[in-house]
């Protein structure tokens, strides 16, 4: 078929050619998957017949075409259908053929519900979605406000339960905790977002809590570290977290045989602040040379060189790393493939960097649950790609309380005869 494009590459109805290109090819593909899933699910049960020899799971047409929304814009849809005639033993009910391609409710592709709470914390209303995505989309079909409505009211029941779950089936071995700082429809100038991520026994990160709070207050903090321990938590080997927040005080209070250890990245930053411009540069230098050490014997030598080279003139700056020594070289106790993560509070920022960044301060509070759900919702697509510490199997050790020495295990001596 023969297709009038303009000079600008739009076709005689203003869209777009590319865009129909990638919107047709994205059907073509969604098609093809669907059929090759249909296909292998009726061939796998190819042995089942009634008695009177007919398949019990055969092709049945089509169903209705519906528009789906997704990345390449929306497309059209017409799913195969399945006639499964099989009885479930346990229910008495006929079994039932579900894609997991496209299941029966699904309108969006999880991308475009993605894009919806980022929308959101950048300032525009629920009301304003529609218009939004669709000079994206194309197409405004299955994103109608009401729409939008129930998917925010679903991420508000999502976000509660899982703050309500049960936590005596995980172990978080490591801890991070950060106050986030989003400017985002929370109401009061100094509330934030307080997260926690822990580190289970097989090495993987998971989000453990997420709940709005004020950044200095220890009582937050308190709040929700008891709420943690209530639901079963178990206390981590090791937290790590900026030094002037009130998570310490409470962790003290919560859990006070978990180690504390310092995050570098902080640190870095305030140690700087306390000293001229023009001395940052080589300070900066000094600081890596402590929490690069090869262990905590040279760490402790270059705290001193550290130390010597600018307490002097610097004797603020130099006190904020002596007096938190301890804290900030914890991590030299743990194993050396996991120095990198403990040092620091990047596996928070990292995953929040990007949304700060998107961010911006709105015209009014706006509604505190949507906002933190909508929080909760980017943090949670996040965690899918988030990947484990480096020798995952260490930590279990680390919670079996296996000693370290430089970084390495130190094998128990064999037991003496008396």
């Amino acid at each position: 078929m023969l297709t009038v494009v303009n000079g600008d590459g739009s076709t005689h109805d203003g869209s777009s050619l590319i865009d129909e290109i990638v919107r047709d090819g994205a059907r073509r593909m969604l098609a093809a998957a669907l059929e090759a899933e249909v296909n292998a699910y009726i061939a796998e049960l190819a042995d089942q017949w009634d008695q009177t020899g007919r398949r019990l799971v055969v092709r049945n047409g089509y169903h209705q075409p519906r528009k789906v929304s997704t990345a390449a814009g929306v497309v059209e849809v017409k799913a195969p259908r399945v006639n499964d005639k099989r009885v479930d033993e346990v229910t008495g009910e006929r079994k039932r053929f579900s894609s997991a391609i496209l299941p029966p409710w699904c309108r969006k592709s999880p991308k475009i519900s993605e894009v919806l709470p980022l929308l959101y914390l950048h300032g525009l209303s629920s009301g304003d979605f529609v218009p939004a995505l669709e000079q994206f989309l194309g197409s405004s079909a299955g994103l109608s406000p009401a729409t939008v409505t129930r998917l925010t009211q679903q991420w508000q029941a999502d976000h509660a339960a899982f703050m309500d779950r049960d936590l005596t089936k995980v172990d978080y071995v490591y801890l991070w905790a950060d106050g986030i700082h989003l400017n985002v429809r929370l109401e009061g100038a100094k509330a934030c977002v307080l997260v926690l991520i822990g580190v289970r026994a097989d090495g993987s990160k998971e989000l453990v809590a997420l709940k709005d709070g004020y950044r200095e207050s220890g009582e937050s903090w308190a709040d929700l570290l008891r709420d943690c321990a209530r639901r079963g938590m178990r206390a981590p080997v090791l937290a790590v977290g900026d030094g002037a927040l009130g998570f310490w005080k409470a962790l003290a209070e919560v859990f006070p045989e978990t180690r504390e250890q310092r995050c570098w990245v902080h640190k870095t930053a305030n140690v700087l602040d306390a000293m001229p411009k023009s001395a940052q540069p080589g300070a900066k230098k000094a600081i890596q040379d402590i929490y690069n050490a090869e262990d905590r014997t040279h760490a402790v030598a270059a705290i001193k060189t550290f130390a010597s080279l600018y307490g002097a003139k610097f004797p603020k700056a130099v006190k904020k790393i002596t007096d938190d020594q301890d804290q900030l070289l914890a991590f030299y106790d743990f194993p050396a493939e996991h120095w990198i993560h403990l040092r620091t509070t990047n596996p928070i920022e990292s995953t929040f960097s990007t949304v700060r960044l998107r961010t911006k301060v709105t015209r009014g509070a706006g509604s505190r649950t949507a906002a933190l759900a909508m929080v909760f919702k980017l943090v949670e697509s996040a965690q899918q790609r988030w990947r484990a510490v480096n020798a995952p199997h260490l930590v279990a050790l680390v919670r079996a309380g296996a000693r370290f020495e430089r970084g390495f295990l130190v094998e128990r001596p064999k037991a003496t005869a008396a």
